[in-house]
Formats: C-alpha cells, sequence, structure tokens
C-alpha cells in the first residue's frame, strides 16, 4: 500500500499551498467583513489560470486532468487560507465534472471550457428548496416542455455562488405523477435566460465573503437542448454525480482545521502562563495531539475516497466517511483552537475566530452529519444482505 504521492501531485499540492499563502490568506480576513467581490473574482481567475477550475476534467475540454487525488489537495490548501474561496473553486470543480459526466458533446463544448478558464467566475448548482434539503427528492420546481423549450417555475435557496455563476446546474419536476424521486430531470441554465432571476444574496455566520442566493424562475424558458442527460433521471445525477463534492467539502473543512491548530500552536508557544509556555501544559498537548491525530485520520479517508473515484470503483460511501469525519474533526480543531487561546481567540485579532464561523456550515451543507451516517449505514447494510 503506497501513501505517497506522485510527482504531479506533489507538484499541484505546493502550487496551491503557495498560491494560497501569497493570494488568499492576506485578504481572507477583509473580504470576510466587506465580501469585496471583485478580491474574489480576482482570485479565481487565478486559480482557473493555475488550472484549479477543472482538476478533474479532460483536457480536451479545457481541464486539467489531475485526478480527484489532486482535487483534494487544492480543496485542502485552499481552506488553510480562505474558505469562501475554497468552497467556490470546489462547487466550480463539480459542475464541470457533472457536465463532462452526463452532458452531451455539445454541452461540454460549450459550458466546460469557459468554466475551466475562469471566463465563467464559477458554477453553481441549483437543488436545495425551502422544503427540500435533506430530502431533495421533496422539490416543488416544476418544468414543463413547451414547444422547443422547457418552462421552469419554482424557486431555490441557499445557492453557492449564485450573484457570480457563469452557468447553473438546476433540477426540477418534469413529471409529477411519477413516484417520489422518479419524475426529477436537470437543466443547464444561463443567467441570461428570460424568467430567471437571482435573489438576495443571504447574511451568514461565516464564509461571508462567498456569495450564498435565492434563485427565482418565473416561467424560465431553457432551451431543450439544455436538457442534461435524460429526462426524468436527474435524481440519479444528484445522489450519485455529486458524491465528489463531499471530498471537496471534506478537504476544504480539513484546511481549516489544520489552519486553525497551526494557529494554536504557535500561540501556546509564546504565550506565558504561570511562569512556562502554555505549551508545556499537559491539558494543552493533549488537544494539540488529539486534534492532530483526528485531522490526519480525516486526510486519509478523504484521499482514500479519491483514490477510488481516480480507480472508477464505487466511492459513495468512503466519500461520506471522509466528509463526515473530517467537517466533524474540523470543527472540534476550532472549537479547541478558540479554547487554546483563550479570551484573544473570540476576538478578530486572530484568525481562529473566522475559521470557527467559517468551518461550521461544513457540517451541514453537501449532506449534513446526520444525512452521511445514514448514507453510510444504509451502504454498510445493503452490503451485508
Amino acid at each position: 500500500m503506497d501513501f505517497e504521492l506522485n510527482e504531479e501531485q506533489r507538484i499541484i499540492q505546493e502550487t496551491a499551498a503557495k498560491f494560497a499563502k501569497r493570494e488568499l490568506e492576506p485578504v481572507a480576513a477583509e473580504i470576510d467583513r466587506t465580501k469585496d467581490r471583485a478580491i474574489l473574482k480576482a482570485n479565481l481567475k487565478k486559480l482557473a489560470e493555475l488550472g484549479f477550475m477543472g482538476l478533474n476534467v479532460d483536457p480536451d475540454y479545457g481541464g486539467s486532468g489531475a485526478g480527484s487525488v489532486a482535487f483534494s489537495l487544492v480543496m485542502t490548501e485552499l481552506g488553510r487560507a480562505c474558505a469562501a474561496t475554497a468552497v467556490t473553486a470546489s462547487v466550480t470543480n463539480m459542475v464541470a465534472e457533472v457536465i463532462q459526466a452526463v452532458g452531451s458533446e455539445e454541452q461540454k463544448a460549450r459550458y466546460i471550457p469557459p468554466l475551466c478558464s475562469g471566463q465563467y467566475c464559477a458554477g453553481s448548482f441549483g437543488l436545495t428548496e425551502t422544503c427540500a434539503g435533506s430530502d431533495p427528492a421533496a422539490m416543488r420546481t416544476m418544468a414543463v416542455f413547451d414547444g422547443d423549450s422547457w418552462v421552469l417555475n419554482g424557486s431555490k435557496i441557499f445557492i453557492t455562488s449564485a450573484e457570480y455563476a457563469g452557468c447553473f446546474v438546476v433540477w426540477a419536476v418534469t413529471d409529477k405523477d411519477a413516484r417520489k424521486g422518479r419524475g426529477i430531470s436537470a437543466f443547464l441554465v444561463e443567467p441570461a435566460f428570460p424568467g430567471f432571476k437571482v435573489g438576495k444574496d443571504e447574511h451568514k455566520l461565516g464564509q461571508r465573503a462567498s456569495s450564498t442566493n435565492e434563485l427565482i424562475f418565473d416561467n424560465c424558458r431553457v432551451p431543450g437542448e439544455n436538457l442534461l442527460g435524460k429526462v426524468n433521471e436527474g435524481f440519479r445525477i444528484a445522489v450519485g454525480e455529486l458524491a465528489g463534492g463531499r471530498i471537496g467539502i471534506g478537504s476544504m473543512a480539513l484546511g481549516i482545521g489544520l489552519a486553525a491548530m497551526d494557529q494554536a500552536v504557535r500561540y501556546v508557544r509564546e504565550r506565558i502562563q504561570f511562569d512556562k509556555p502554555l505549551a508545556s501544559q499537559q491539558a494543552i498537548q493533549w488537544m494539540i495531539a488529539d486534534n492532530f491525530t483526528r485531522l490526519e485520520a480525516a486526510r486519509l479517508l478523504l484521499l482514500r475516497a479519491a483514490y477510488l473515484k481516480d480507480q472508477k470503483k464505487h466511492y459513495s460511501r468512503e466519500a461520506s466517511m471522509g466528509k463526515l469525519y473530517a467537517t466533524e474533526a474540523a470543527n472540534k480543531a476550532c472549537y479547541d483552537a478558540i479554547q487554546m487561546l483563550g479570551g484573544y481567540g473570540y476576538t478578530n485579532d486572530f484568525p481562529v475566530e473566522r475559521f470557527y464561523r467559517d468551518v461550521r456550515v461544513t457540517t451541514i451543507y453537501e449532506g449534513t452529519s446526520e444525512i452521511q451516517r445514514l448514507i453510510i449505514a444504509r451502504d454498510l447494510l445493503g452490503s451485508q444482505k
């Protein structure tokens, strides 16, 4: 069993780490405070130029073709510096991958190169609704075929990057009489399509620099050729192809947790209490040891899932395991980092308070921790029949 990265993966990891340190870390606090989209979009363009917006996309469509392991490595390094930028990159990568997996050749040629090159600042998924979060099959957005177009009516919420996305993968019910989850289709929607509107930007606890918006479809006309995959088979895309997104979010969370621990370790080495550095106290040493152990275990789970995906093997269970464990471990690491800094950790003089806010949502989006446990358990129990 070989745990070493190959040369290409090492170079990609080092490039991502240098970029994150040089370009993202210095502005992370500023864009968290100001939501300066110009800074965010400029850095997204630079990520595209590095080939980081299509890491697992065929070079024929403008991607890097570096694979899922490289994707995980990059998301971890970006997460260390700026979670808002990292989540945008993660979702954009997955939009390109989903189009590559199930799109027609015309759709691939039209939408993937702009995503990978940075012509589109980002890509977005339109899945979640007010009554369809953890249960996406309960969605109510409808699509009816009319002439040569699909007409969409309804709304979506909590859509990452919607404010500046160049294209959207949107799900809607196309057969209201079908069994739950069976009559749903996926569509490629452009911001300029008539009847489509990006709604309000949510005011969030963390990852504030990343827009999170409502989508509104008011007799939105989508060309017939923009049906993604086959009619009434969109739910399979949602539950299948998007499993790779859990690797991205788990990897980003890992990066946030590592950044929090790095800050905490630097602090306790310098902070003197009872005439000794805090790092000399066993209670602190154990917190450091436990957190780095959990984070390293999370890294291995994520890379295992990414490796299986690269090998075109079943990886859904492993992706859920990686996402569940990494996000929970990262939340604990950020919590403990604030505890180790004491009162300073609760102020914005140190970035751990931002890490704490940014990491919290990772156990919620891309499938909650509770949903990941259901997926894991059902896969295990199903395999034992």
